[in-house]
C-alpha cells in the first residue's frame, strides 16, 4: 500500500462518511489491504466496480460499520495507533482476511453484470455495427460475407467471455462459502457474499439467504 493512498483513505475517514478508494492499476489486492486496514478503525467494504470508460482502474466503496464490535476495534486501534493518519505505525495486515477481501472484491467485479446481461448489451451493439457496415458496402458480395464472418465470430467470442466470467464467478462463490460467507440478495437483484452474520452495508433489516 502506497503511503500517499493509505493517508488519504483514513483523513477522508475521519469525516465518518462512505468512502471510495480507487486503484489506477487495477489491483484488488492494494483494495483489499486498503479494505481490511479500514476495517480497524470502524469501516467495512461496501461494493466494487469499474468506471464505465475503464481507464481509471477499479474502485471500492467503504462505508462506516455500525455493529458495537466495530466500534470498539475502531476505539482501541485509534489509541493504539493514534498517528496511523500521518503515516506512523498502524495495525498489521491479516493475510488471510486479505485474501477473502479480496475475493469478494473480484466476484463483485464478476458479477457486477450477468451473463445474459452482457451479451444483451455486447449482441445489439455488434449487430448494429455490421448492419452499418452492410448498408455502406451492400453491392460488394465480399464485404458482405466478411461482415457476417466477422459478426458470427464476435458474437462467438462474447458467448465464450461470458461463460468464462461465469465460472469464475462461480469457483469464487463456493470458496467464500467455504468460508462461512453467505449469499445474499441486494436491492438491484445482485447476489452478494456477506461474513458470517453480517448483512449488505447500510441495510437494516434481514436479507433473503441465496439458494
Amino acid at each position: 500500500m502506497k503511503q500517499r493512498h493509505v493517508k488519504k483513505m483514513l483523513r477522508d475517514m475521519a469525516e465518518g462518511r462512505p468512502v471510495e478508494v480507487a486503484s489506477r492499476r487495477g489491483s484488488m489486492t492494494a483494495l483489499a489491504r486498503l479494505a481490511h486496514l479500514a476495517e480497524q478503525f470502524g469501516y467495512q467494504y461496501a461494493d466494487a466496480w469499474q468506471p464505465g470508460t475503464g481507464t481509471e482502474g477499479l474502485r471500492i466503496r467503504i462505508v462506516p460499520d455500525p455493529r458495537p464490535e466495530a466500534r470498539a476495534r475502531a476505539a482501541v486501534n485509534r489509541a493504539r495507533y493514534p498517528d496511523a493518519v500521518n503515516g506512523g505505525p498502524r495495525p498489521p495486515l491479516d493475510p488471510a482476511a486479505v485474501e477473502l477481501l479480496a475475493l469478494r472484491i473480484k466476484y463483485d467485479l464478476y458479477n457486477e453484470l450477468t451473463g445474459k446481461q452482457k451479451l444483451a448489451i455486447a449482441v445489439p451493439v455488434l449487430t448494429v455495427m455490421a448492419a452499418a457496415i452492410a448498408f455502406r458496402f451492400g453491392s460488394d458480395r465480399t464485404v458482405l460475407l466478411l461482415t457476417g464472418a466477422g459478426w458470427a465470430a464476435l458474437v462467438g467470442l462474447a458467448v465464450a467471455g461470458a461463460r468464462s466470467s461465469g465460472r469464475f464467478r462461480d469457483k469464487h462463490a463456493a470458496t467464500l462459502r467455504a468460508a462461512g460467507f453467505t449469499g445474499v440478495t441486494d436491492a438491484h437483484g445482485r447476489l452478494r457474499y456477506v461474513p458470517p452474520g453480517g448483512q449488505l452495508p447500510g441495510h437494516g433489516n434481514p436479507f433473503t439467504a441465496a439458494p
